[in-house]
């Protein structure tokens, strides 16, 4: 059993490391997106079904409240999180739509779209983006390297390079956390030399 474990976390952390190598530069360019975003008066809207839920309001928390840093709080709004709405729109539509109609509701120009789905396949995920790319929206992928489907629609595709649906929430998750703290650094920096 102690050698399951430390093959379990040998294997996340070579996952991430890899995935680290390979997206250094887009990791910077999408942090600095947000933070322009932030900084215009624009919003982050993430969304994903099942523990890419949980990412999608985790993430939104960290930005909303604070990271690392005592700062002003950031408008990130997580899509999967208003139970009335999304069984709502599931009732009266499809489940296909949960997302994609509180796009349509919610988004405005300068904001930008964050799609976490671990499949990269997810009807409701798609549709969403679809939406998004409508109105002109940048907007990010967090998935796996399974995920053509996601990748192929959007601006700023992060695929993890694993089958294993766990590693892949964990990277993502790491991911997450690392854009709210190169963002934080980013708009603290500038307002520091104002």
């Amino acid at each position: 059993m102690k050698e399951k474990v430390l093959k379990a976390f040998s294997d996340s952390i070579s996952i991430k490391q890899k995935f680290v190598e390979e997206n250094v530069d887009a990791i910077i360019e999408v942090s600095k997106l947000i933070a322009d975003t932030f900084s215009k008066g624009s919003k982050l809207l993430l969304f994903g079904n099942g523990g890419s839920a949980c990412d999608a309001s985790h993430i939104a928390a960290e930005f909303v409240n604070r990271f690392k840093r005592e700062r002003p709080a950031f408008p990130a709004i997580a899509l999967n999180t208003d139970m009335a709405v999304v069984t709502s729109i599931a009732n009266d539509y499809d489940y296909a739509n949960i997302f994609a109609r509180q796009l349509k509701a919610l988004a405005q120009d300068g904001d930008v779209v964050m799609a976490i789905s671990t499949s990269g396949t997810s009807p409701n995920v798609l549709k969403a983006i679809d939406v998004a790319r409508r109105k002109k929206l940048k907007t990010v992928a967090l998935t796996s390297s399974k995920g053509d489907k996601l990748i192929a629609k959007c601006d700023f595709p992060f695929a993890v390079n694993s089958t294993n649906t766990a590693r892949v929430q964990e990277t993502h998750i790491t991911l997450g956390h690392v854009i709210c703290q190169m963002v934080e650094e980013i708009l603290f920096e500038s307002h520091r030399k104002k």
